[in-house]
């Protein structure tokens, strides 16, 4: 740790204590952290942030009593000032959405490398969101412009084609250009061109955006599914 820098406190809540355990460890190998607290179910994860006031709370998704997106709309104002995680075995783009929109400012799988934690848990402590294993800096935009579109007349989603939607569901289900150009009998470029107009349309930037755009608009239905052929 950098000398006079503070380490960064985090909370960490699961209900397999293997998992707390494992985790501590590896957190307090790095001089950068310091584990303050833990929690094995989600009122006490609750609890502890409001207690303890942790820089960063690490919050497995699926726990007893109250699962990970039970205790972010438990916390109130507190989501802000206390950076959570989510640290999960699996989770469906909807709950990703539902997620960042509650107040988490990360959200990474288990099967990921201890240091894509590590780098998420730098990132959020700059202000920045993390998915998967990406840094996003604007996704905060991308959401607040989701939720002024819904609120307001004809979502641009209204001018896409079926091309278009086809495109959007194939990158949603983690198509590349290339699989989605032999799907859909179609050049790369002209899934470039595609994706250009897509993001022109609807005003997102990447890939990420996209997807999170797409599934809270239920973009998805009666798409057709890219499958390589």
């Amino acid at each position: 740790m950098t000398s006079g820098r503070k380490a960064i406190r985090i909370v960490i809540a699961d209900d397999h204590l293997l998992v707390r355990d494992g985790l501590r460890r590896l957190l307090e190998l790095e001089t950068d952290f310091a584990v303050v607290g833990e929690a094995a179910d989600g009122v006490e994860a609750l609890e502890k942030a409001k207690a303890l006031t942790p820089d960063v709370l690490v919050l497995d998704l699926a726990m007893p009593r109250m699962n990970g997106l039970e205790v972010l709309r438990g916390m109130g104002e507190l989501v802000e000032e206390v950076r959570t995680i989510l640290l999960t075995a699996s989770i469906e783009r909807e709950e990703t959405v539902d997620a960042l929109r509650l107040g988490a400012r990360g959200v990474v799988l288990k099967e990921c490398a201890a240091q894509v934690l590590f780098k998420c848990i730098h990132a959020v402590m700059q202000g920045e969101f993390w998915v998967g294993q990406d840094r996003i800096g604007d996704l905060l935009r991308m959401l607040r412009q989701i939720e002024r579109e819904s609120s307001q007349g004809p979502s641009p989603a209204s001018t896409l084609t079926r091309r278009e939607r086809e495109v959007i569901a194939a990158v949603v289900d983690g198509a590349s250009n290339k699989d989605i150009g032999k799907a859909f009998g179609l050049s790369e470029q002209t899934v470039k061109n595609h994706l250009s107009h897509i993001y022109d349309k609807l005003g997102v930037s990447n890939r990420l955006e996209l997807a999170l755009y797409a599934v809270h608009h239920h973009l998805l239905s009666g798409a057709l599914r890219a499958r390589p052929r």
